[in-house]
């Protein structure tokens, strides 16, 4: 054997030998084991090696990123299992037929249905169920109770809900008619398609489809848990996240995000279950390569534990044949692909293609029978087998300082038949055939007559109500705190702050200008202040609370960390210092809008998980919220969070200098597609107060909606007015009249009105002035702060004047009777007002920011937009000449005298 390959340099040259004879001994003693018994057995005593070091006192040595392609806890080390495997099996065994049946029966009206996942991972729920998954009974327990009633955050792999749904009607929770409406949700009966809990939300808690999003999610709520625990709002420790996903989403960049949060921060409340059955939905994970080893290396990088959980029992006598490490070489040689093949081939292909690629593999291959051969390969996966299962999850909830990822092997579509298991195509299959129902129930041996399949309809089927199944299913989840997974709201509205509270931005600045973003910021960190509800409040920005005005928060509300601050702060002798504490308020994620956003959900929908309605508030630049996260958006919708996003920096046109990837013109129209978004620009500091209030009373009161609201705020600092006489209802309804027109001497003065919404509003009290003082034009100044709630309204009406109801709407009525042509105006694409346009009667037009944003001053890129003051002006000018209230050379003039 040649000697092994030097580098000419090594990272350890730059540190001292005290005993380089010492060291060449040892380079020695490893080059002869490699000579004589293979580079096999030197590895071998090196990992012992290290093995050893990692449990010697003084030693401080980094554990490796991979490990071998064999089972992280050995058959001799597993726990003793504490169930009846008998009756697990069985309970398991209805769970995959109900599964299927419900799937198949579906798709002969052409809905389809996911089979394939669940029967691989059948093992990796029912285990959980019978022995680590908590209820949530107890959820309105008082507070001194630990956990209470929390139970466990189940994040379920979307494509395997069949499953899920069948253990539901097992326990007696769902019906077979609403198994029979799986995918028919228009009557409202229905079952969803994956996990939606705004469409079954009795159970589901989590939405986890799109793939992706569950992952993080997890990993925040965990965080969050501690987050409430750490502040002393509830006792999480009897609280644990598990997360159900699949090898394949893993490429999903938002599965591994945020990785390192969860190493670095050691929640060992949490727990990742990957379903390692090599497949995605159109083929091998990793064709060419390992996708369970890939996962390792990448988790153990992170900080995590890593349990593999591989091999079944059946493969103990192999590993102990060999004692030349041909069969570990062979398992860490082969791609995914192949062995998703060795899964469907007979033993004569596995002897010539496995245990033939050497002398030692042929040995140990012609000690093992035909059928051995096939149980290995086609059967024998740790994932398939509860004891094995059950080692991996209890090696997960026992192990302290990090989080626990289980990589679990299964073979897709397990037990569904040989049409099934391990083929490309079965993410796609949504239905078996009656024969293979029978050879299903025949491999399941369960009590399902011939009789009851001859039909054309496979039937569901579950135990008596006295079997033993079902006595033993009770008991196992009485003794975990009730049914899993489920959602519960215990009714807890939070007391309204003072009227106080919101009236300093009521009032104005009187000559102070102030942006609205400090505006918003000056009355959270009042509230905040409030006894009753302040400490709920929950602060949440990726990075730049600074930019926000946000730092006077550091030293009184604090920022989270879970170990506090283990330095001394550079800016501790400051007045606004950063500080760093365990039960700090302000989550500050770093530069992460995806974290942020799944640290909101969390705080947004804790009033559910956990029976504490926690206020967030997430601020970030408007730019980089909707138009990145948009998808998470619509999961927070989907889990009913409730919550205020701030979208800070509004408008394409007031980041000076930012450009292009900064200038936000669209994020309105984005949010104007989510239900549950309740969307306003405010112009002034007092409608922010009014939203807000409203927000609080809609959210939190007695009759709280699941809603969030999303308001833009805006950096650009003006004179802030005081808040005239009866204006609240326009404000949250989106129209009101905020100034009429100057009045103008002569006989037919033309009129019009301007609509604006957020810093618009300033540009069109100037054109105001402009138009009466240049031009003789009257023109009355509305504000809209919501383009979106009154096209909302509109459609609401439209659908009741189909039903008989004589309902006009809000921004009809409010503009009935006002003269001239309309004109709307914001810092936004004009498909953002152009959302009124079909129920304004007068003549319409709109002025917006269309297009990419650009670097330059305010006054020149609202030129350059057409926004401005004179640009305003002149669109009103032309707006009136099309009704002949002005003469056409006069839209000529005004372009010329103001230089356009």
């Amino acid at each position: 054997m040649p000697d092994p390959v030097r580098l000419p340099y090594s990272q350890l040259d730059q540190l001292p030998d005290r005993d380089p004879e010492e060291t060449a001994e040892w380079r020695e003693s490893l080059d002869a084991v490699t000579k004589a018994a293979g580079p096999h057995r030197a590895a071998y005593l090196m990992r012992r090696a290290l093995e050893h070091t990692a449990h010697t006192e003084g030693t401080d040595l980094p554990s490796l990123l991979e490990t071998d392609y064999v089972n992280t806890i050995p058959t001799s080390a597993e726990p003793a299992f504490p169930g009846d495997e008998a009756l697990e099996a069985r309970i398991t065994a209805w769970n995959r037929w109900n599964a299927a049946a419900m799937v198949t029966r579906g798709s002969k009206l052409g809905l389809g249905g996911h089979i394939a996942t669940f029967a691989s991972a059948a093992w990796l729920y029912e285990t959980g169920f019978q022995h680590f998954f908590r209820g949530k009974e107890g959820l309105g327990a008082p507070p001194a109770v630990a956990g209470g009633g929390s139970g466990d955050q189940l994040y379920i792999q979307g494509h395997a809900s069949p499953g899920i749904y069948a253990r539901a009607f097992l326990e007696g929770r769902l019906t077979e008619e609403q198994l029979d409406h799986f995918r028919q949700e228009a009557g409202g009966e229905g079952l969803p398609s994956y996990p939606h809990p705004r469409r079954l939300p009795w159970l589901w808690e989590f939405p986890t489809v799109s793939m992706g999003l569950g992952p993080l999610s997890a990993i925040y709520q965990a965080r969050f848990n501690r987050y409430l625990e750490h502040r002393d709002i509830k006792d999480t420790s009897n609280s644990h996240v598990w997360a159900f996903l699949g090898d394949g989403e893993m490429d999903e960049p938002e599965s591994t995000a945020a990785l390192a949060l969860a190493g670095r921060e050691g929640l060992d409340n949490l727990t990742f279950v990957i379903n390692c059955n090599l497949q995605r939905l159109d083929g091998p994970v990793r064709p060419n390569f390992k996708i369970v080893q890939e996962l390792e290396a990448q988790f153990r990088a992170a900080g995590w534990n890593v349990v593999k959980a591989l091999w079944g029992q059946a493969w103990d006598e192999i590993f102990a044949l060999d004692a030349d490490g041909a069969v570990i070489q062979r398992l860490r040689e082969t791609p995914d692909a192949q062995f998703q093949t060795y899964a469907t081939r007979d033993a004569a292909y596995l002897r010539e293609h496995f245990f033939g690629a050497s002398d030692a593999l042929k040995a140990i291959g012609a000690q093992l029978s035909d059928a051995k051969l096939l149980e290995l390969f086609q059967t024998s996966r740790a994932g398939h087998e509860p004891r094995k299962v059950y080692a991996a999850y209890q090696a997960a909830v026992e192990h302290k300082g990090a989080p626990t990822v289980i990589l679990a092997q299964t073979v897709k579509g397990y037990t569904l038949g040989t049409g099934f298991e391990s083929r490309n195509a079965n993410h796609q299959m949504k239905k078996l055939t009656m024969a293979e129902f029978r050879t299903m129930r025949d491999l399941l041996e369960l009590p399902i007559p011939d009789s009851a399949l001859e039909g054309d309809l496979v039937p569901y089927w579950r135990p008596a109500e006295d079997s033993p199944e079902m006595q033993y299913l009770r008991t196992r989840r009485a003794a975990l705190d009730g049914p899993a997974p489920a959602r519960q709201v215990v009714a807890r509205p939070l007391p309204m702050p003072a009227d106080k509270t919101f009236d300093a931005l009521k009032k104005g600045s009187g000559s102070q200008e102030i942006a609205t973003t400090m505006a918003f910021v000056r009355l959270v960190k009042d509230l905040m202040r409030d006894k009753e509800t302040g400490k709920r409040w929950v602060p949440i920005v990726p990075d730049e609370a600074r930019t926000f005005g946000m730092e006077s928060l550091f030293p009184t509300a604090g920022l989270y960390s879970p170990k506090g601050a283990t330095y001394d702060p550079v800016d501790r002798d400051q007045l606004l210092w950063y500080k760093e504490a365990k039960n700090g308020q302000i989550l500050n994620e770093g530069i992460t809008e995806a974290g942020s956003l799944a640290d909101f959900t969390a705080a947004a929908t804790s009033y559910a998980t956990h029976g504490e309605p926690m206020i967030p508030f997430y601020i970030f630049y408007s730019m980089f919220g909707w138009q990145r996260t948009a998808d998470q958006f619509w999961a927070l919708a989907d889990q009913l969070g409730r919550g205020f996003v701030i979208g800070a920096t509004a408008g394409r046109t007031t980041m000076t200098g930012e450009g292009l990837q900064h200038a936000d013109g669209h994020s309105h129209l984005i949010a104007s597609t989510n239900p549950a978004a309740l969307s306003y620009d405010p112009a002034f500091a007092y409608e922010v107060a009014v939203i807000v209030k409203d927000g609080l009373r809609r959210m939190y009161g007695p009759d709280a909606e699941d809603v969030f609201y999303y308001l833009t705020v805006y950096n650009e600092t003006k004179v802030q007015p005081a808040m005239p006489e009866g204006v609240e209802e326009g404000i949250l309804k989106g129209l009101y009249r905020f100034k009429a027109a100057t009045t103008i001497e002569g006989a037919e003065v033309p009129r019009l009105q301007l609509l604006a919404s957020g810093t618009a509003i300033h540009w069109i009290l100037e054109a105001q002035a402009l138009l009466a003082a240049d031009w003789g034009v009257a023109a009355d100044v509305w504000s809209a702060p919501s383009w979106t709630e009154l096209r909302r309204d509109a459609l609401e009406c439209d659908a009741a004047r189909l039903e008989g109801e004589d309902r006009v709407p809000y921004v009809t009525r409010a503009l009935a009777g006002a003269p001239g042509p309309v004109v709307a105006v914001s810092d936004w694409m004009r498909a953002v007002p152009d959302q009124i346009a079909p129920w304004v009667e007068q003549d319409w037009t709109s002025i917006g920011t269309d297009g990419f944003g650009l670097s330059d001053t305010r006054d020149a890129a609202r030129r350059h937009f057409g926004v401005d003051p004179q640009s305003v002006v002149v669109q009103a000018l032309a707006a009136l000449a099309r009704r002949g209230d002005v003469k056409p050379e006069t839209v000529k003039e005004a372009r010329e005298r103001y230089g356009l």
